[in-house]
């Protein structure tokens, strides 16, 4: 018989279909990847092709060259430009788009993913991810940072070498509003925050746990939205992300790449995004939230029920999928 569980970060009902689930080993892919290689004379990002991008506004270096390296989009959703002064007329409103609009280019290598990165890398991508936190913040103007990757064509990404994404907006969005607004009536009502209390709850039960660090616990939601859905959440309350340490940035950097190597080996290199979920600028030291790293594989499509129904359908049990990569063996 099928669930229906509730999210509690969202008051969102998600359908469990258990009649219809898969086994966790049936979301392998069915066809063959085709060998991407270690440069593209037309890739934008590739070493050696930087003429090919807006100037470069952070570097990490070695010996001379260029390893990890932040450049505007060349195509911004929001551009540092114009004002936030609203017209309305009746029903209609607008303003300036205006925020920031950054790539981090991850690798010299075309075809150098996170799980296949030595760990000093990671951690010095971690850092960087910190570092344009910081600098976006400093705008007065912005109001939330999201930072996410998309990886592979089903998650959305136009170009094939390693890369993520930081967007600045003015604006917080009415989907991250209502999360904090949850998470600030939760507290409200107990004087505790409702994602560390999650993570306390998911460590007490246990069954949907993947992996525990010392300073991170790696979860299956209860009412994960998709298939294989996965939370990396810090052991330490911090509302923001940027307030990350560098003891936590050493242990992110391994916990997230073996995460991404039992997806990429027990999957067969599944695309996905990657989100960051930080609390609003002007709340990030505020004690409602839990900053969180949120992995989506793209195992299956969002169809017209959940378009018109707002309520999502996973055809995985949760409590499998995290036995099944806890027990994964990376050889």
């Amino acid at each position: 018989m099928s669930e229906l569980r509730q999210d509690a970060t969202t008051y969102d009902w998600i359908i469990i279909a258990k009649e219809r689930a898969k086994r966790p080993d049936d979301f392998k892919r069915k066809t063959a990847q085709v060998k991407v290689p270690a440069h593209d004379p037309k890739c934008p990002f590739c070493i050696g092709n930087e003429s090919l991008t807006p100037e470069t506004t952070a570097v990490f270096s070695e010996d001379g060259a260029w390893k990890i390296r932040a450049v505007p989009n060349k195509f911004p959703a929001l551009t540092p430009e114009g004002d936030m002064v609203r017209t309305e007329w009746k029903f209609f409103r607008k303003t300036h788009g205006y925020g920031r609009h950054e790539i981090i280019v991850e690798t010299p290598l075309h075809n150098e993913i996170i799980p296949f990165m030595a760990d000093g890398h990671v951690e010095n991508l971690i850092k960087m991810y910190r570092d344009r936190y910081a600098a976006f913040r400093k705008d007065p103007k912005v109001k939330v940072i999201i930072i996410f990757k998309n990886y592979g064509s089903e998650a959305g990404t136009s170009l094939e070498h390693p890369h993520t994404q930081i967007v600045a907006s003015p604006i917080v969005p009415p989907y991250i509003r209502r999360k904090y607004e949850v998470a600030t009536q939760y507290y409200d009502n107990t004087g505790r925050s409702l994602h560390f209390d999650i993570q306390q709850a998911e460590l007490e039960d246990g069954k949907r746990i993947v992996a525990s660090t010392k300073h991170f616990t790696v979860i299956h939601p209860f009412a994960s939205h998709y298939p294989f859905e996965t939370w990396i959440m810090p052991k330490e309350h911090k509302p923001s992300f940027g307030h990350i340490t560098e003891a936590e940035i050493t242990d992110l950097a391994r916990v997230l790449k073996e995460v991404l190597m039992k997806m990429y080996l027990s999957l067969d290199n599944p695309d996905y995004n990657v989100v960051v979920n930080t609390a609003p600028v002007d709340d990030e030291h505020k004690s409602y939230y839990l900053w969180h790293l949120q992995i989506i594989p793209r195992l299956t499509q969002v169809a017209g029920f959940e378009l018109g129904s707002g309520m999502f359908i996973n055809v995985t049990i949760p409590e499998e999928t995290a036995a099944f990569m806890k027990d994964f063996r990376i050889v």
